[in-house]
C-alpha cells in the first residue's frame, strides 16, 4: 500500500459518508440506504461478489454488507473483518466512517492477494443506539446465523474509530485503573480484546510491530471495564475470538456522537499508516501455518 493513494482513498469515502451522505441510521432511512450502496459499490469495483444479509426491524428492513475473499487451501477457515456502517444521529467522520473506509481499503488491498485462509469483509448495521446489543444489532444477526451454519471464524477483527489522532499532553483518557499502565496522549492505535481474545490481540500487535514503528497497544481484561462497546461483543457472546482496532473513541475523540465528528477532524496520514499494517496483518494471519 502506497501511503499517499490510500491517504487519499481514505479521506474520499470518510468524505462521501460523512461530508456528503452524513447522518445514517434506520431513522434516517434514505442516507442509511445510499450509505449501504456506496459501500456496495466500492466492494463491486474491488471484483467481489456481494452479498446481502437483510432483516427487519420494525417494518424497515435493514442490511449487513459481506464479501469473501475465499482461501486457497482452508477455505473452510474465516477470518472476518468488520466495521458499522450506521451513525447516532451525527455526521459519523470518526464513528464510524472511519472504521468503514479502512474495511474499504483493507479489502481492495486484498482482492488481488492469494490468501489460505478465507476473509470475510463485513459493513453492520444496527450498531449504534437504540440497537446496541440487542438482537437486532448486525452483527449479533450475523455472528448468530454463522453459528448456526458451524462456520469456523477463527477471529474477528472489528475497526471502531480508527481516525482520530492527537500529541497533546493529557489526552487520552481511559476506563479505570488503565491509566496507570498506558500513555496519556492520544496518539497510538490500540487493539482491544477480552482474556479469551488475548492470544489474537498479541499476535495482531507482534505482526504490526514487525512492519511498522507507528504506535500500537494491546488491551485484554474484562468487559464491564469498558472494552465491550462495538460489534467485537456480538463475537464475544457466542465464544469467537474478537478484537477492536480504535483509536479508543470517547476516551480520547471530544466529537464522539456529536455533531462535530466531521470528516476534516481526522488525522488521513496516521490512518493511512493504521491501515497500512493492518494489511499486513491480515496477509499473516491468513497463512495456513499460522496461529493464536
Amino acid at each position: 500500500m502506497e501511503i499517499g493513494k490510500l491517504e487519499e482513498n481514505l479521506y474520499r469515502h470518510v468524505y462521501k459518508l460523512a461530508g456528503k451522505i452524513g447522518d445514517r441510521n434506520i431513522f434516517n432511512n434514505d442516507k442509511l440506504e445510499e450509505g449501504a450502496e456506496y459501500i456496495k459499490e466500492q466492494f463491486l469495483s474491488f471484483g467481489y461478489n456481494v452479498k446481502f444479509q437483510d432483516y427487519n426491524v420494525g417494518n424497515k428492513q435493514v442490511k449487513n454488507i459481506i464479501v469473501n475473499k475465499r482461501g486457497e487451501r482452508q477455505p473452510q477457515e474465516v477470518i472476518v473483518v468488520g466495521a458499522h456502517y450506521d451513525t447516532c444521529f451525527n455526521p459519523g467522520g470518526d464513528d464510524n466512517g472511519s472504521g468503514i473506509a479502512g474495511l474499504l481499503e483493507l479489502a481492495r488491498f486484498l482482492s488481488c492477494k492469494q490468501v489460505e485462509r478465507s476473509i470475510k469483509f463485513v459493513a453492520f448495521v444496527n450498531e449504534e443506539p437504540p440497537f446496541f446489543k440487542t438482537e437486532s444489532m448486525g452483527s449479533r444477526v450475523f455472528v448468530r446465523q454463522a453459528k448456526a451454519n458451524k462456520e469456523s471464524i477463527k477471529g474477528a477483527i472489528i475497526l471502531e474509530m480508527i481516525g482520530y489522532y492527537t500529541d497533546q499532553p493529557h489526552s487520552q483518557h481511559y476506563p479505570p485503573f488503565y491509566s496507570m499502565f498506558y500513555p496519556d496522549r492520544g496518539n497510538f492505535i490500540a487493539v482491544v480484546g477480552n482474556f479469551h481474545s488475548r492470544g489474537l490481540v498479541k499476535k495482531i500487535v507482534s505482526i504490526f510491530r514487525s512492519y511498522t514503528d507507528f504506535p500500537i497497544k494491546a488491551v485484554a481484561g474484562f468487559s464491564f471495564l469498558g472494552i465491550d462497546f462495538s460489534d467485537h461483543w456480538s463475537f464475544w457472546k457466542e465464544k469467537y475470538q474478537a478484537v477492536m482496532v480504535t483509536d479508543t473513541g470517547f476516551y480520547r475523540n471530544p466529537h464522539y456522537h456529536r455533531g462535530t465528528d466531521t470528516y476534516d477532524t481526522l488525522d488521513y496520514r496516521r490512518m493511512a499508516e493504521v491501515v497500512k499494517g493492518l494489511g499486513r496483518v491480515l496477509m499473516k494471519l491468513a497463512r495456513e501455518d499460522v496461529v493464536w
